[in-house]
């Protein structure tokens, strides 16, 4: 009922957007889909750090005609959940695994020292991981990724060595749109790899062009008569937010009132559509938020600016994967391909201006310009905060790397053969689903313990409209954020600066924005769901963090000893150069000595 009132009402609510998309007509539940006479095509669309609401058809701002076109096409789910981190995410993703039985637990910028090389930590996917490409592959399949990999670049660690025929990819958290270069001083330049070999980028690149154009390259010069898996793992809208300004424009005026108003907004749109329960709660905004109305005119003016240019950069990705799905239409091709949509989590709340002045300094010298004169072009370092970045994952509390629901819960679409047109489906369903269900829809048959996830061909084809019983506990865990589902009960645990280490329960069905700890109220439920915590992490090999862990000191740390590393020569000429100086003053006090009259 929730997910018929989802669809049906949501056209009405978007009018309370500042920028509203179409209305999406109500439709009714299809009959069971047939399956596909032959094997269908996949095509995954991973968006980076994109907000459960950013797209239009789920409430947002921004205009993503195409992507809404496929959830009319198919399903688009309500209740979807990926972990709080890029590369954990994509690891489960590619794998169908849990990030800790990949190898990669968290990534490099965060992780501990006292971590580091221990199994599950070792940051590539370790011996006996299976990625769906490989497993596609050995199925006849064409396999073609292009994007953000993250996932390593050791001998053996590229899509190149994990079942990908072709790929060309960023091995880094992030990196500029428009320019071969780093985004942030842990990496010395962006490293962009082609089938396994570095790889320099064209001078007209743009991030979303340039991925689209690559995979239509791919997509043309192999066996059409083959089946094709192609993975595309955008930047958008991943630090430092860059889009052309013919997006960006658009948007001047969406976001001058700030984020509370935005923040509200969104809520109120949430409930209205039947992605929450009308009445349900909207939790404080995170400790530390500023007021919009404390800012001065000119920070109002950046951050609204840089919100603009958001939006803009989710439009730019929607408009060329309009384009990629023009090549399908025009090649006969589309009919037959399985399009997957979603986020690897919810929305990046960095300043990186806020931490030190080094980094205003670095970005000075990179060729970086932080102003609200920009639109988004060349040279445009821009950023939301953390005060927007809370506002965008509305209804739900806090962001990007916290196990709230702003940094799990993310939009997913998927349409194509073998997928029932329906309303969105509240069922549960998580990263780890969509490897199994493609190998499903390709007509895999996967050993028991093949995938942690499950199949979603039931759900989509109409079968059924649950993918997990409410007796199943569902585990994530990154860096020490942790949280655990059951039923419609969450487990959750955020560690600094934004959390306290404290384990809370939630009944997400009521209170989806996390404000009513529940743990001494029900203090059974709580007991057994710490009880299924302690087991999942048994289960799968996950290490408890150190004493005081805090991100955002350990990505300190973590970039200085990379920069060390980097630049260890630096430090010893000028080691050579300081003992050399020291040495002549000391020559110089001792000469002195000898000269002054008696």
């Amino acid at each position: 009922m929730a997910g018929t009132k989802f669809l049906a009402a949501i056209g009405a609510a978007l009018t309370l957007a500042a920028a509203a998309p179409p209305a999406v007509p109500p439709q009714p539940v299809a009959a069971p889909a047939p399956a596909p006479t032959r094997a269908p095509n996949f095509v995954v669309l991973l968006a980076d750090d994109l907000a459960l609401m950013d797209l239009g058809i789920y409430g947002g701002e921004a205009r993503t005609p195409h992507i809404d076109a496929l959830a009319r096409r198919g399903r688009m789910f309500g209740r979807y959940y990926s972990s709080p981190l890029c590369s954990p995410s994509r690891a489960m993703l590619l794998t169908g695994l849990d990030n800790h039985r990949t190898g990669v637990s968290t990534i490099p910028e965060v992780i501990p020292k006292e971590h580091v090389g221990k199994k599950g930590y070792t940051l590539r996917f370790e011996p006996g991981v299976t990625t769906i490409s490989a497993r596609l592959k050995q199925r006849g399949y064409r396999t073609y990724m292009t994007g953000k990999w993250h996932l390593g670049h050791d001998a053996g660690d590229l899509p190149n060595a994990h079942g990908f025929d072709r790929s060309f990819v960023l091995d880094a958290s992030g990196a500029d749109n428009w320019e071969q270069k780093s985004y942030m001083p842990y990496y010395a330049t962006a490293p962009w790899f082609e089938d396994g070999k570095p790889a320099t980028l064209p001078k007209d690149f743009y991030s979303s062009r340039f991925l689209v154009d690559q995979m239509i390259d791919y997509l043309g010069k192999d066996d059409p008569q083959k089946p094709f898996f192609a993975y595309i793992g955008f930047q958008a809208i991943h630090i430092p937010v860059q889009a052309p300004p013919e997006f960006t424009r658009k948007y001047k005026d969406s976001y001058r009132e700030g984020w509370a108003a935005m923040r509200k907004a969104r809520w109120q749109r949430a409930q209205a559509s039947g992605l929450i329960p009308e009445g349900a709660p909207l939790a404080d905004p995170p400790k530390g938020a500023r007021r919009w109305e404390s800012l001065p005119p000119e920070e109002q003016a950046l951050f609204a600016r840089h919100m603009a240019i958001n939006a803009g950069m989710i439009e730019a990705m929607d408009h060329h994967i309009g384009r990629l799905v023009d090549h399908l239409k025009r090649t006969g091709q589309y009919d037959n391909t399985v399009f997957v949509f979603t986020s690897d989590n919810g929305p990046e709340p960095s300043n990186p201006l806020a931490t030190s002045r080094t980094m205003q300094w670095w970005l000075d010298n990179n060729g970086y310009s932080v102003s609200a004169d920009n639109w988004g072009g060349k040279g445009t370092y821009a950023f939301i905060g953390p005060e927007f970045a809370n506002a965008a994952a509305s209804p739900g509390a806090l962001f990007k790397f916290y196990a709230s629901e702003g940094g799990l819960h993310v939009p997913m679409v998927m349409a194509g053969p073998g997928i029932a047109p329906a309303p969105p489906s509240m069922a549960m369903a998580t990263v780890t689903d969509i490897a199994p269900t493609l190998f499903a829809l390709a007509g895999g048959q996967a050993d028991a313990d093949a995938f942690d996830g499950r199949s979603l061909v039931p759900l989509l084809t109409g079968q059924s409209e649950t993918v997990r019983s409410p007796e199943v506990a569902t585990g994530f865990e990154v860096s020490g954020n942790a949280a655990l589902f059951k039923g419609s009960y969450k487990l959750v645990r955020n560690l600094k600066p934004y959390g306290d280490g404290v384990w809370r329960l939630f009944d997400i069905a009521t209170d989806p924005s996390e404000t009513r700890d529940l743990s001494k109220a029900e203090p059974a439920k709580f007991r057994e769901l710490m009880a299924d915590y302690r087991a999942y992490a048994k289960r799968n090999g996950v290490l408890e963090m150190p004493d005081g862990y805090d991100s955002t000191v350990q990505i300190a740390k973590n970039t200085v000893r990379k920069m060390a590393a980097r630049y260890w020569w630096v430090l010893l000429v000028a080691g050579v150069f300081l003992v050399a100086l020291l040495y002549g003053l000391v020559r110089l006090v001792r000469r002195r000595g000898r000269l002054r009259p008696a």
